[in-house]
């Protein structure tokens, strides 16, 4: 074989592709990051119908009015953007000073470079005097998130008595470990003293929030905007009193929520209604019952349960289920049930609808006569889940809490 006819083998017998080379992607030039930078200053004009102005409440407008602003002292960058001044924001040259200015470009382009002296030495476009190009526009880092994380950082010391902390964070990560409690997407109004969230796999917990009132003056107008100094401990044995609006950034940016505690809250029932005496009268019963139909429609459902009150005998009431629209016209499997004692029930199932509305099965049935029914005592939710939602409105707290169906958990509002 001769020389080519080896290469051709060798070439051709190539299956991982070692040795195809990618063509390298185009660097870009000082002229296309000068036209860029003035690109997004006509998309602010085009959206906003006006300049950019120096609003010190607006980071990113008041970058761009800074760059305009530069730009039209810099009499060789308005010839360059001449044609792409859509809104007449540079100041109007003639062609010859357009024609001008591009031959002193043209004259520093081949210059030869050798040293750090040469290098600024040959700033045509005055890059490194300035961020007119936006250079140092970190668009992939918020802002307000690194002023938030260096105010998480700064503000932590060693927490003095961390001894009456340090149990509870055991108890949480026990909970977390054995599913009474949940980590749960962070949200705003998830943010409440006394409750724990994790930023960064690191367990806190916010004790407490002095809150203040700031009145900020904007362009469009003036805002009150709530902030503070909080008392938030670290699980391990550190504390800050980081703002508010701080904790708040950091979290929704790498952080979760804790859920509370199931068992805490079936504790609380207990306390409220532990001490029943014979002098207390039962006033009716709240049930949870699962279906036993065979309709596909039904049978296919995990964690479908009907939640009622009666005040008869549960088991009397549900012995002609499978004739009855409201039972889905099948028989039904008792699954929990409880007392209720010295309370208005009446109440109960607007409740209980309320609370899980989102999840209500939406389904019609008919009965003998063919006329059809939509019944809706039924809900898509785990027993616990369930359980815990019984409790809350027992005792009355359930205003303090709602569900999260998409994490199938009972959070605070």
């Amino acid at each position: 074989m001769n020389k080519d006819e080896v290469l051709d083998e060798i070439f051709g017998n190539d299956p991982f592709d070692l040795l195809k080379v990618k063509p390298k992607a185009a660097v870009r030039t000082s002229d296309d990051r000068l036209s860029s930078s003035f690109q997004e200053i006509n998309e602010f004009v085009a959206k906003n119908g006006r300049e950019p102005e120096p609003n010190v409440g607006n980071v990113s407008e008041f970058q761009l009015y800074s760059r305009l602003k530069n730009l039209r002292g810099d009499d060789d960058k308005v010839a360059q953007l001449k044609a792409e001044d859509e809104y007449k924001l540079l100041p109007h040259i003639t062609t010859e000073q357009v024609n001008e200015a591009e031959g002193e470009y043209q004259k520093q382009l081949p210059k030869e470079i050798s040293s750090i002296d040469d290098i600024f030495g040959d700033d045509i476009d005055g890059i490194l005097g300035g961020d007119d190009e936006g250079l140092f526009d970190f668009k992939h880092t918020p802002k307000d998130f690194e002023r938030a994380e260096a105010d998480f950082v700064a503000r932590r010391k060693p927490c003095k008595d961390f001894d009456n902390y340090e149990e509870a964070f055991r108890e949480v990560q026990q909970a977390l470990a054995n599913g009474k409690r949940k980590l749960i997407p962070f949200k705003q109004e998830n943010l409440r003293p006394g409750d724990y969230y994790v930023h960064n796999g690191v367990l806190l917990l916010l004790e407490k929030v002095d809150f203040e009132e700031d009145l900020q003056e904007f362009s469009s107008g003036k805002r009150v905007r709530k902030d503070g100094r909080t008392k938030t401990i670290f699980e391990n044995g550190t504390e800050s009193n980081m703002l508010y609006r701080s904790l708040y950034k950091i979290i929704l940016a790498n952080g979760k929520s804790v859920t509370q505690n199931t068992d805490e809250i079936k504790k609380g029932f207990m306390e409220k209604f532990g001490a029943i005496t014979q002098d207390d009268t039962v006033v009716g019963h709240i049930y949870v019952l699962r279906s036993k139909s065979s309709d596909e429609r039904i049978s296919s459902l995990s964690n479908l349960y009907k939640i009622g009150y009666s005040n008869n005998d549960v088991a009397q009431r549900i012995k002609n289920a499978s004739n009855q629209p409201t039972y889905l016209m099948a028989d039904v499997e008792y699954i929990a049930g409880w007392k209720c004692y010295n309370m208005k029930t009446q109440k109960f199932e607007d409740l209980i609808h309320k609370f899980f509305a989102k999840v209500c099965l939406d389904i019609d049935v008919f009965d003998d006569k063919g006329i059809r029914h939509s019944p809706r005592e039924w809900f898509i939710a785990p027993l616990e889940v369930i359980e815990q939602a019984i409790s809350l409105i027992i005792s009355g707290d359930v205003i303090e809490y709602r569900y999260d169906n998409e994490n199938q958990v009972i959070i605070p509002k």
